[in-house]
């Protein structure tokens, strides 16, 4: 007979990958095993195979869940009112919102993507062209003559990412310096640097 879930079963999943993203943070996937992880969570192996039945579930939902959350954000400034470039600035402030919060998620998410079976990756590559997506409409609002230059699209659009995507890094939030400052930073520089 199957074992019914508990009332906390979610919580205690996210729990489970929770601690699973921090030891993959620190370990990388391949050296963290489940042993770690239940040892980390304070409970049995068995028990987490009632949670995820794999280790890469548990890598799955990690970026899987980071990325749905850049992409509800990315969507909802598209989705709000305002200029092209006051959503990407808003967009850029989101976004270091989210990725200080989250900052095991977001190394995982750029470091871990080839240790998911391919379709599962395809799966969080999908996600993550939503997410491109979004800067490249606000891209083309911003400058309508890039709609014959589509060879350039895709790297504007990166190189905004590659602005922010990894100031899990480098970036100390308590630090003199606020994520609120860096995303105007960055979002200057872009604008400042967008071919017409």
């Amino acid at each position: 007979m199957a074992r019914t879930q508990s009332a906390d079963y979610y919580k205690r999943r996210e729990t489970i990958r929770d601690t699973a993203a921090a030891l993959y943070a620190e370990k990388g996937f391949l050296g963290a095993s489940i042993a770690a992880v239940a040892q980390a969570c304070d409970t049995s192996k068995s028990l987490i195979y009632h949670y995820y039945p794999s280790k890469e579930d548990i890598l799955f939902d990690v970026m899987d869940t980071h990325v749905q959350m850049l992409v509800g954000a990315a969507q909802g400034v598209e989705a709000g009112g305002g200029p092209p470039e006051a959503k990407i600035r808003l967009l850029a402030h989101e976004l270091m919102r989210l990725y200080n919060g989250a900052q095991v998620s977001q190394k995982i998410l750029l470091n871990e993507m080839n240790n998911l079976p391919p379709e599962r990756r395809a799966v969080i590559v999908a996600r993550q062209r939503e997410l491109l997506d979004v800067v490249d409409w606000l891209v083309v609002a911003l400058r309508p003559g890039l709609t014959e230059r589509p060879e350039l699209r895709r790297p504007i659009v990166m190189m905004f990412f590659g602005m922010l995507n990894w100031t899990h890094i480098w970036f100390n939030p308590e630090g003199a310096v606020k994520g609120d400052v860096i995303a105007d930073m960055a979002t200057d520089m872009f604008l400042g640097g967008l071919p017409g």
